[in-house]
């Protein structure tokens, strides 16, 4: 795994991370549109949503944003003199702080775009920048091409994550392990994903539910 860090350069590295990853840019721009993006659409602080229901140029400047918010936290982490698969702790701690931003009271969007950022930043060999740069644009097609599709984040993850796999195996054989703990670092991102859009799915069929039988009770004259 190559060699430790000072544990203090890599516990300021995880607050730096999170604390980037918890800036409301989503949440932010939308409101001064007057749209509180946390009650419209999927409920999260995303890009996705804020085109939904805000609009395009909004949403542009939230994967700018997002996607450079990732690039700095792993960016300062190296200069830090945190690398490899070392980068995998403030890198997560980034994330959660897009997952659960401490200025929306912990709440935040999938993070799909904040991986990406620091997916391309990540590799220390010049070949390493490039690689990253194709398994984002492929990711990105997919993401535009599949729009209406039911898997599309897994989609998007698959093919720029397996396009960044397959170039570095060949191409960066001496950053596989780095290549591998951002891939771990995916299904995380991914699985949190899925299980907020099942949960969220549930509590929108059960409000559903408790909607149609208070107005049958009312119909009804029960209530």
């Amino acid at each position: 795994m190559g060699a430790s860090p000072e544990i203090m350069s890599l516990l300021i590295s995880v607050a730096i991370g999170y604390l980037l990853g918890a800036i409301p840019l989503a949440d932010r721009i939308s409101r001064r549109r007057g749209v509180d993006i946390f009650s419209i659409g999927t409920g999260l602080a995303g890009a996705s949503n804020v085109r939904r229901n805000v609009g395009v140029k909004p949403a542009a400047i939230v994967v700018i944003g997002d996607a450079v918010k990732g690039m700095i936290a792993v960016m300062a982490a190296k200069q830090m003199g945190i690398e490899g698969p070392w980068l995998f702790v403030p890198a997560t701690a980034t994330v959660i702080g897009h997952w659960n931003s401490i200025f929306t009271r912990f709440k935040g969007g999938d993070g799909l775009v904040v991986l990406g950022g620091m997916c391309l930043v990540v590799f220390s060999q010049p070949i390493g920048y490039v690689i990253s740069v194709l398994g984002v644009l492929v990711g990105i097609a997919v993401a535009l091409g599949g729009q209406k599709m039911r898997y599309t984040s897994l989609l998007c993850i698959v093919s720029g994550y397996g396009v960044v796999v397959a170039f570095t195996y060949f191409w960066n054989p001496g950053e596989m392990n780095t290549a591998l703990i951002i891939g771990a670092l995916a299904i995380v991102v991914f699985g949190h994903a899925v299980l907020g859009h099942a949960r969220r799915n549930r509590t929108e069929e059960s409000e559903g539910f408790s909607a149609d039988g208070q107005a049958i009770e009312n119909r009804d004259g029960l209530a």
